[in-house]
């Protein structure tokens, strides 16, 4: 009985973090799609780079850390931030460039930053945050601590320099981070070269003496165990992991490209969103007998209502101060 118990105990918590993982993605989607919809109404201005597609990395990641935990990133983190616990709201206030933004509306898209919950920020250089992300692990290192830090990058950082150094190091000094590297197949619009660039990392990370893997990243499911055994190994003895987590964007680059570019076709993308990784969790659930297509619509439902109200919150909240131009600047 006790047994039976404990087993039935863990089913139960394994089908409310499903449940949960499958309402950040929605939430995330449609979050998503609303921002494309006000980008076009001129509402937000600047780079904009969306998620769609991509949702189970963040979600399925996110979901292996504490609260305590750090997490860094580069200009496509919507979905990060919003996995991490930033509200819609300050989120989509900042991408209004307003106040009451999580950055103060002076980051927009690019720079998402909300230090209470230890996200550390997008950045929008290619590969320049990669090094931070290792500055953090030595800053827990040398505090003594056994939170890990999480650093999203795409494939197209594994060309900088930069990657390859901080992995070095992070292997030297033994730094509890972990490099989540979002292979979406283009970078920066190119075509597949870099898919085999990231691979060989991969394949030889014991050059760099840290355990690498190689996950399916349209699967929240294996994207939040591989995290798993990478927080496992960082906390037990600051061992860095190398993730290359396989996904695919639905979009364009940015909301400055063509929704399939002219780097690949209509007919792969729909050949791509046979893989989405919200409808393969909601089929799970389904099949499983946690969720009916009734309950879905309603969450669905529930996921548009939050959006739309983190819109409304972004259109009322007031710009900033003129005189926030001079805050958060260091004096010489």
């Amino acid at each position: 009985m006790t047994t039976a118990t404990v087993q039935d105990k863990k089913d139960q918590a394994q089908a409310e973090l499903e449940r949960r993982m499958l309402r950040q993605m929605l939430l995330i989607r449609r979050f998503e799609e609303k921002t494309a919809e006000a980008y076009a109404l001129g509402k937000i201005g600047g780079f904009c780079h969306l998620y769609i597609g991509q949702e189970a990395v963040a979600v399925g990641s996110l979901a292996a850390l504490r609260d305590d935990d750090y997490v860094i990133s580069s200009y496509r983190e919507h979905g990060q931030a919003l996995a991490r616990g930033v509200s819609p709201g300050a989120v989509m206030a900042e991408l209004f460039g307003k106040a009451t933004g999580c950055s103060k509306g002076k980051g927009g898209s690019m720079h998402l930053f909300d230090v209470g919950k230890r996200f550390m920020g997008g950045h929008g250089i290619v590969g320049g945050h990669i090094p931070l992300g290792a500055g953090i692990g030595f800053a827990i290192k040398y505090q003594g601590g056994d939170q890990v830090c999480l650093c999203y990058f795409g494939e197209a950082a594994v060309n900088i320099g930069a990657f390859h150094e901080t992995l070095n190091m992070a292997s030297v000094y033994h730094l509890p981070v972990i490099f989540c590297c979002e292979n979406n197949r283009y970078g920066m619009g190119t075509a597949f070269e870099r898919v085999a660039a990231v691979t060989d990392v991969v394949e030889h990370a014991c050059s760099y003496d840290m355990a690498a893997e190689l996950v399916n990243g349209m699967d929240v499911l294996a994207v939040h165990a591989a995290t798993q055994r990478a927080v496992e190994r960082a906390r037990a003895g600051g061992h860095p992991t190398l993730l290359e987590v396989r996904t695919y964007r639905f979009m364009g680059h940015s909301m400055s490209d063509p929704l399939h570019g002219v780097y690949r076709t209509k007919d792969e993308v729909e050949e791509q969103k046979k893989r989405d990784p919200i409808s393969q969790l909601a089929l799970k659930l389904t099949e499983e007998g946690a969720l009916d297509q009734t309950g879905l619509d309603a969450l669905d439902a529930e996921m548009r209502a939050e959006v739309e109200q983190a819109v409304k919150f972004a259109d009322e909240s007031p710009d900033p101060d003129p005189a926030e131009l001079f805050t958060h600047v260091v004096a010489d």
